[in-house]
């Protein structure tokens, strides 16, 4: 698992965590706020696209917790589609609960929202199209 860190600047508080999904990476803040989720400068909501499942897998650890208007979500994530970011930030985002409270963990761990997701794109095989497409068999 990836060692968060607590930080303090500017008299605020930090809790980081990192999660990763497929080949998307989120490096994640959590600061005491009103809830709002920011993903590289943009408004959470603007950059999934006003997708209501993206946004609801990013900020599902804080609402199994009861914590969705307590603090704010800063994120920075790269690689990978919306999906793996979406994903990636649920890890995240849980990882860094987990830091603010270690008995947040049971709930978090419970829910599912401590397991990084290991399916990942399989490699292409030389002789085949792609990982397992084999080329057309023709007897005659």
């Amino acid at each position: 698992m990836q060692a968060t860190q607590t930080t303090a600047t500017n008299g605020r508080v930090m809790y980081w965590g990192t999660g990763r999904r497929k080949a998307s990476v989120a490096r994640v803040r959590l600061v005491p706020g009103n809830g709002q989720l920011v993903v590289n400068g943009k408004a959470g909501d603007l950059y999934f696209q006003f997708n209501a499942s993206y946004l609801a897998a990013a900020k599902a650890p804080l609402e199994t917790l009861g914590l969705e208007n307590e603090y704010d979500i800063l994120v920075n994530a790269h690689g990978g589609g919306l999906t793996g970011q979406a994903d990636s930030i649920r890890l995240g985002v849980a990882r860094a609960l987990c830091q603010l409270e270690p008995e947040n963990r049971l709930h978090l761990k419970k829910e599912g929202y401590l397991t990084r997701d290991p399916r990942a794109k399989e490699r292409k095989k030389y002789g085949l199209h792609k990982a397992r497409k084999a080329p057309q068999f023709s007897k005659r």
